[in-house]
């Protein structure tokens, strides 16, 4: 009989522990992981390396040749062909960067749903890594909604979900406003960590959100928060290679900074390898035969020689076509670890926002967005940005589609190389959008180009999932 208890008792204590192995610790690492400091920031850890892998790879190369600025090589021919769709193999490069954008928003979500359940963490502190979150989530969904349109909108409310049907457009952008509405007033006045954002970086991207959508006063008004806040100021510059106090890969701060991301030297995949050719001048680090420019490219001509911008951002080479130029912005100078950090907001992007935004919300060219402009104007001449020089434009020799074509011209020529002008374009609408790349390349712009298929993965497994993007 007591053999029989013994049994019983025996088996009752493995099926108890059976359950619990089965059930509880995932439940417990749950509750208990999202608890104290050091846990969470290594949850929010998480939602920034799929980000650096995105940004340091072939997805700002992908947006670098749809510009005006520059093509694809070999391989990536296609990517800057306007007038067919992308080839099977970078549509696996656009599938990457879908596939990380989503990793970043599942680990986003995993902070926004359990840290406000922590037992240990004061209000304050969990408001901070939930704004944070939120923030990154908008960030990830500003650039899956520009690149692939309507997509599935997966938050902490469907988590466990795998079939999730594509939200359009127009919901995406009321949960993109409303993460940064609330990041504004959870994240602190300066970051707690360099490369993290502050809730001025919250500000700067809902700038851009607005900025983008046409919700142009708006855009005005949270930029000029950001002005006059007094926190940023432009890196002076008088010669061709001082903008390497911006973008050289020794600089791990600026007074520029808004929000960028950042790398480091023992992790060498960073950012300039994929805009160069292998161990050409100026990158000792094996790059990629991807994006290249020509001087003879529209763009190109109409750029002013005396622009420092243009003396720094290009060089001459012989080993492609004749006229062929590469890009020298974010080189490493030999490094064989180059570590430049991305500057996905910095104080002249907010500027030409203001800009540009302010002209479009009053209808008419406005004296701080002419003075936002001249500032940037100023800085790539050599001039103090503060203070009237000879190159300033004048206010009275413009109208708002004038200075709106001269704002779009200083974003261009600003933000070479840094994955933002093809977006710019595209944000003018299809008409225009066609208008300039046909000036550029003569050729027409294809259907498929407009947006990034939805990847093969997602189109086939995901069963909610039942239109693909046009012209794929």
């Amino acid at each position: 009989m007591k053999k029989i208890l013994l049994f019983c008792l025996v088996a009752i204590v493995f099926t108890t522990c059976d359950d619990l192995l089965k059930e509880n610790p995932q439940a417990l690492a749950v509750e208990t992981f999202y608890n104290t400091a050091g846990e969470v920031e290594a949850g929010v850890a998480a939602i920034y390396d799929p980000l650096r892998s995105t940004f340091a790879a072939e997805y700002i190369s992908l947006l670098e040749t749809l510009s005006d600025f520059m093509a694809g090589r070999a391989s990536w021919e296609n990517a800057g062909k306007h007038d067919v769709v992308l080839n099977t193999q970078n549509s696996t490069r656009a599938q990457g960067a879908w596939t990380n954008f989503y990793r970043s928003v599942r680990n986003a979500n995993l902070i926004i749903q359990n840290v406000p359940k922590g037992g240990i963490l004061n209000d304050v502190d969990k408001n901070k890594y939930v704004g944070e979150a939120k923030f990154l989530r908008a960030l990830t969904y500003f650039h899956l909604v520009r690149n692939w349109g309507a997509i599935p909108l997966k938050t902490e409310e469907n988590l466990s979900e795998y079939n999730v049907p594509r939200s359009s457009v127009t919901e995406v952008y009321e949960l993109i406003v409303s993460d940064l509405i609330a990041a504004e007033s959870g994240l602190p006045d300066s970051p707690t960590i360099s490369g993290h954002p502050s809730k001025w970086s919250a500000k700067t991207l809902l700038a851009d959100v607005y900025f983008y959508i046409g919700q142009y006063d708006k855009a005005t008004s949270k930029s000029d928060e950001v002005i006059k806040s007094g926190k940023y100021s432009l890196v002076e510059v008088s010669e061709p290679e001082d903008f390497e106090k911006l973008f050289g890969a020794a600089i791990t701060n600026s007074s520029e900074e808004i929000f960028y991301i950042k790398y480091s030297n023992d992790r060498p995949w960073a950012y300039p390898r994929y805009l160069h050719g292998v161990k050409v001048p100026y990158v000792g680090y094996d790059g990629y035969y991807a994006v290249t420019s020509n001087e003879n490219y529209t763009q190109n001509k109409n750029w002013d020689n005396n622009d420092l911008r243009k003396i720094y951002g290009w060089y001459p080479y012989s080993g492609y076509d004749p006229g062929t130029i590469l890009c020298k912005k974010f080189n490493a100078y030999g490094s064989l670890t180059p570590s430049n950090d991305y500057p996905l907001y910095r104080y002249a992007d907010l500027l030409l926002i203001h800009a540009e935004a302010s002209c479009r919300a009053n209808n008419s060219p406005t004296a701080s967005g002419m003075e936002a402009l001249n500032k940037v104007r100023r800085r790539a001449y050599g001039y103090p940005s503060n203070v009237e020089s000879p190159v300033d434009f004048d206010i009275a020799d413009y109208t708002v589609d004038s200075f709106v074509e001269l704002c779009i011209q200083e974003r261009g020529y600003e933000t070479l190389a840094e994955g933002k002008r093809w977006l710019d374009i595209r944000r003018l609408g299809k008409d225009k959008a066609r208008e300039i790349i046909q000036q550029m390349r003569g050729v027409n712009i294809h259907d498929g180009k407009f947006l990034f298929p939805i990847p093969i993965n997602e189109y086939e497994y995901n069963e909610a999932i039942t239109d693909q993007n046009p012209g794929y």
